[in-house]
Parts: C-alpha cells; sequence; structure tokens
C-alpha cells in the first residue's frame, strides 16, 4: 500500500497511548445512541484510536482493531465516489453550507426548495447517494467495494441487522426523501434509495480500516494503489466541507478545538485529516446531545495540541 512518504517521522504511538491515559481518567462519556436500537448497548466507556501515515503505516491504541458501526462516517467516501464521476455537477443538487439544525431536519428543506445546505446531514447524503446510484446501479455496493479495496481489509461488510434496524426506525429519513422527490431532486425510486442508505450506514469496520480509507484525502484525491480518485482540488473541497459541516451543528466548535477536516457517526466514531500528512479515526460510542463521541472529540483535540498538527 506504499504510494508516498511524509517528509520526517513523527512518533505517533507514544502520543496515541498518552492520549488513551488520560481518555481512560476521564470521567463522563456520554450515551450511546439509543434511538437505533442496535446501538443502544454498546459500552460508552470503549475507546479506540488509529493514525494512518501517508505510505500506510498505521499506529493504534485501545480498541483500534475492533469493527463499529460507522454510520454517517461512510457518507465521506459516498460523497467522494459520486464527486469523481459527476464533478460539480452535484452542488447543483446539494449545498456546501453548514446547516445551524439537526442532522435529520425537515426545516430548511421547504423554504430552500429541496436542496440539502450539505451531502452530510442527511438529507444530503440521500441526494449524494441517489446521485450516485444511479450512475452506478448500486452505490452501496460501489462504496464497500472502495473502502474493502482501500483499507486493504476484504472482510469489510453491511450489518444485516443495524441495516434493519436502521429501516425498521426510517420514517424520518423516508420523509425526506419523499420532500425531496416533490421537487425533483430526488431519481430513484424512494425504497430503492432507502435500502441502499441503510445499507450504507450499517457498513461496521475499525479504526485501523477507516484511517487507511481515508488516506487519500491527505494525500490530495490520490488512492492506495498510486491512482487519483479526486482532483486537488476536489480533494480540497471535500476536506472543506468535513471542516465547516462535518460534526452536525457543532462544527464551529470541532473547529475550534480540533482543527482539521473531520466527520462524525452516531456510532461513536469520527475521522478526520491532515492534509499531506495523515488521517486519524477514533471511536467511542458515548455522544453528546449532539451525536457527536465524547471521548473522540477530546482525544482528537489533545492529538492536534500535542502534536501541533492542524490545518491552522
Amino acid at each position: 500500500m506504499v504510494i508516498m512518504t511524509t517528509t520526517s517521522s513523527f512518533a505517533f504511538q507514544p502520543v496515541l497511548e498518552r492520549i488513551a491515559e488520560e481518555i481512560e481518567r476521564t470521567p463522563g462519556r456520554g450515551r450511546p445512541a439509543d434511538y437505533i436500537p442496535a446501538l443502544a448497548a454498546c459500552d460508552p466507556r470503549r475507546f479506540g484510536m488509529a493514525v494512518a501515515e501517508l505510505d500506510g503505516t498505521v499506529y493504534g491504541v485501545g480498541d483500534w482493531r475492533r469493527p463499529f458501526s460507522t454510520q454517517s462516517l461512510t457518507k465521506v467516501f459516498t460523497l467522494a465516489l459520486d464527486l469523481a464521476r459527476e464533478g460539480d455537477e452535484l452542488w447543483e443538487h446539494v449545498g456546501r453550507e453548514p446547516s445551524g439544525n439537526p442532522f435529520n431536519s425537515l426545516i430548511q428543506l421547504e423554504y430552500e426548495n429541496g436542496i440539502p445546505r450539505n451531502p452530510f446531514i442527511n438529507a444530503g447524503a440521500l441526494v449524494v447517494t441517489d446521485r450516485l446510484q444511479t450512475r452506478t446501479s448500486d452505490a452501496a455496493g460501489e462504496l464497500l467495494t472502495f473502502l474493502r479495496t482501500e483499507s486493504g481489509n476484504p472482510a469489510l461488510d453491511f450489518d444485516k441487522d443495524v441495516a434493519a434496524s436502521e429501516s425498521a426506525h426510517g420514517d424520518r429519513n423516508a420523509a425526506l426523501a419523499h420532500f425531496m422527490a416533490s421537487y425533483g431532486n430526488i431519481d430513484n425510486p424512494i425504497p430503492v434509495l432507502l435500502d441502499q442508505y441503510f445499507r450504507q450506514c450499517s457498513l461496521t469496520a475499525s479504526c485501523a480500516d477507516l484511517a487507511l480509507a481515508t488516506g487519500f484525502l491527505a494525500r490530495h484525491g490520490i488512492r492506495a494503489d498510486g491512482s487519483r480518485l479526486l482532483t486537488q482540488s476536489q480533494a480540497k473541497q471535500v476536506n472543506a466541507v468535513m471542516l465547516t459541516c462535518g460534526t452536525y451543528d457543532a462544527a464551529g466548535e470541532f473547529a475550534y478545538r480540533v482543527g482539521l477536516p473531520g466527520k462524525s457517526g452516531v456510532g461513536g466514531g469520527i475521522i478526520a485529516v491532515v492534509p499531506g500528512r495523515c488521517t486519524l479515526c477514533v471511536w467511542s460510542p458515548g455522544l453528546d446531545e449532539r451525536g457527536n463521541s465524547v471521548a473522540g472529540v477530546a482525544a482528537l483535540d489533545r492529538f492536534t495540541t500535542l502534536t501541533g498538527l492542524s490545518v491552522f
């Protein structure tokens, strides 16, 4: 998986071990996502963190090899896969602005004519999945193939139980999809789109898998095999939207504390990018009131503080 090398070596492992020790002493860890029954039983004190360098070298601590439910983390990869296919045309159907509302809100769609604010709220992710489905006939399958290849883990797969749980409690997502379809912003039949979307969100992977899979964003669009997925400009666009919109309506606080492009998921995972240097994934299933991992944000905050690595 070697395609690029960093300009200088950095001792990531001692940093990760120090962070894990500090997180272990942290009393409050939040609560798992109880509105998704398959996630509600997760232990909020679980913690894992991995860093992947540009050449594929991975460092980790805690539960960094333990698979977890990726949920909204997959929205980054689906966005990249569709952007690579249709380019700027995508941005005619989804915006690039923070929403300021909960990730499953219907409010803005009506007065913005069915155009979601950004690709990382649920409405925006549905649009991106719909457009990828039109271009590939199997958006979830395309995502799975990509992640298996970039992570080097052919065992990655969807969790049927989680997908079924999402589907059984997916009325709000169905409402979003139908509402956008009424404005002509959805191409595929709603049941097909929802099936693809719930499968996408049910994917399980470890911190190591996801840190490696995110590497193309640190390599300015270059995949693990040296081929180009995105132009440098497109990779910059994805990183920018992650920075401003990747942690729901807490993106400003995340940028202030962490200073990296990041994307969180209600499974407790967060992926983050240091362009030109490395990628990270942290997992701890206890969430704050905005749906972000409490320990995950704290760990990334400490990482950028201890290493001095940020985009600022």
